[in-house]
């Protein structure tokens, strides 16, 4: 099974938000979370039904797994923060309907997403509820095919792909010190993989039709939990 998909340069992303927290103050706060925990995904519908190992399938599946990542943020006012998120998740990569559920690869999907996020309360606060939301990609790294397949051996490696996703979220940080904190989160990545044809939209005014598209998403839901680490700013 073959998506067509247009490569995303996730180093040019990576050094375009590194140099926006670069440009953070140098007397600004920093902060370092090192998260892990679990994410619920999902795949996408084939445009069209393919014939694999002589059987129909519909549906490409990415499954639930462990994942773990980190961020790295530079306070500039009180409340708000220019934030770089890293999340690997494991998983597998899987084909679905209407022949039975057959796995393909182990899959790691790579989330590298520039966030920027409202910290409520003060410097101060032990406790800190905060908000997100970002831009970045999501980078599919599939493994080998799996050996249960009988023509593992003779098929060459699957290759990766990015894509571009924004990530939206929130959660809460409990401060035990100045310094050392623990973090908890809940995040929803959805990344676009492509459109299908949904039918025809014409112009009542203009004797004009346009085809509809219908956008197919690949969805994450992470819950992760981890310690966080401020450096700089107010004491």
């Amino acid at each position: 099974m073959r998506i067509h998909i247009r490569r995303i340069g996730v180093a040019g992303l990576l050094s375009v938000w590194l140099l926006a927290i670069a440009a953070v103050p140098a007397s600004a706060q920093i902060e370092a979370s090192f998260e892990a925990g679990y994410t619920e995904s999902e795949g996408i519908n084939a445009s069209q039904s393919r014939i694999v190992l002589g059987s129909v399938y519909n549906s490409l599946d990415i499954t639930r797994g462990g994942s773990f990542g980190f961020t790295v943020g530079g306070f500039f006012t009180e409340n708000w923060e220019a934030e770089f998120l890293f999340n690997r998740q494991f998983s597998s990569l899987e084909i679905s309907d209407p022949a039975p559920t057959r796995k393909i690869a182990n899959q790691n999907v790579d989330n590298y997403h520039g966030n920027l996020v409202y910290n409520f309360g003060t410097h101060e606060s032990r406790l800190r509820p905060f908000l997100f939301g970002g831009l970045g990609a999501t980078h599919y790294v599939p493994g080998d095919f799996d050996a249960s397949l009988p023509v593992s051996s003779a098929q060459a490696r699957i290759n990766g792909f990015s894509k571009f996703s924004s990530t939206w979220g929130g959660g809460i940080k409990a401060y035990f010190s100045p310094v050392v904190g623990v973090k908890a989160s809940l995040r929803w990545t959805p990344t676009y993989i492509k459109s299908d044809a949904d039918g025809l939209w014409c112009d009542p005014f203009y004797p004009t039709c346009w085809v509809i598209g219908n956008a197919d998403y690949s969805n994450q839901l992470a819950f992760s939990g981890g310690v966080t680490f401020r450096f700089g700013g107010p004491r």
